[in-house]
């Protein structure tokens, strides 16, 4: 609760957390704290794993967060993509068109449910009769959906479905973890055709996020750059390009937003808790 208040006063927008095993909160009980600390803070899953819950179990968490919060809950959910996890709970990991067909299915039928009326559904992957979620969300006609992830077909499914489509790196298809090869400014701008592409006329109502996965606030761009080109085993000039990574100083890393936000479309941005104290003063300077 008191990292709830914190991240409130540095000025951010929302509270996320992701959906892993080992020793982290689980979402609802966590945000539902945070958001009873706060009182604008909004509060979100970044992403729940499709394949951990039923979906007809996740519509209820959904509705029952976005009730304990008074309407400040962003739900976020994937396909998943991490295997070891899949291997450690005794779940099948199957291949990425089969995890983003089930997911298809399951926001279909999350948003559904999230109506409050009985609801009866006949996929190849999930079978509901006359169920309800019990309630309606307090947004409606849903809480705000985010959905995550750097394949094409993915992509396709967020431009969509989604209000928020986070893009990144599409995963390795062995479940290994991210291609950072895929990480790219270039890489970036094929995605966004994608998105482009698939929404047709709701792209101008999406809202296009990424999660930063390090920021760097330094008057020695060049340096900081060359150290973690050694810990990430990438040149050093394509990391300071990569939509991935904020290095130099707050006037440099908010140029470096405010040009993305122009080529790219990305708007909103995403950093760990590693990154708070850094990422605190670029938005005082946005802001400001």
């Amino acid at each position: 609760m008191a990292f709830a208040r914190q991240v409130e006063s540095m000025g951010f927008d929302s509270l996320r957390i992701s959906d892993h095993f080992g020793a982290r909160p689980a979402i609802a009980p966590a945000l539902v704290l945070a958001a009873e600390a706060t009182s604008k803070l909004r509060v979100g899953s970044f992403v729940y794993d499709n394949d951990f819950r039923h979906p007809a179990l996740l519509a209820q968490e959904v509705a029952t967060i976005d009730l304990l919060t008074e309407g400040r809950f962003e739900f976020g959910i994937g396909a998943g993509w991490l295997k070891s996890e899949y291997d450690a709970a005794g779940l099948r990991f199957d291949p990425g068109g089969t995890r983003v067909e089930r997911l298809t299915e399951a926001v279909q039928l999350i948003k559904r449910l999230l109506t409050g009326d009985p609801v009866t559904f006949t996929g190849r992957h999930y079978q509901v009769k006359a169920l309800t979620a019990g309630f309606k969300t307090v947004q409606q006609p849903h809480p705000r959906l985010t959905i995550g992830g750097g394949g094409r077909r993915l992509l396709t499914l967020a431009a969509k479905e989604a209000d928020v489509v986070s893009l990144m790196p599409r995963s390795r298809a062995d479940g290994s973890g991210l291609d950072t090869a895929d990480a790219t400014e270039q890489a970036f701008g094929v995605k966004v055709a994608w998105i482009k592409e698939a929404a047709g006329d709701r792209f101008s109502t999406l809202e296009l996020n990424t999660l930063v996965q390090a920021v760097t606030v330094t008057s020695d761009r060049d340096a900081a750059a060359r150290t973690l080109s050694a810990n990430w085993k990438q040149p050093a000039d394509q990391l300071l390009v990569s939509p991935l990574v904020l290095i130099g100083s707050v006037e440099e890393v908010a140029s470096t937003l405010e040009r993305r936000r122009e080529q790219l479309g990305i708007s909103s941005i995403t950093v760990f808790e590693k990154d708070l104290d850094g990422f605190a003063q670029v938005i005082e300077r946005i802001a400001r």
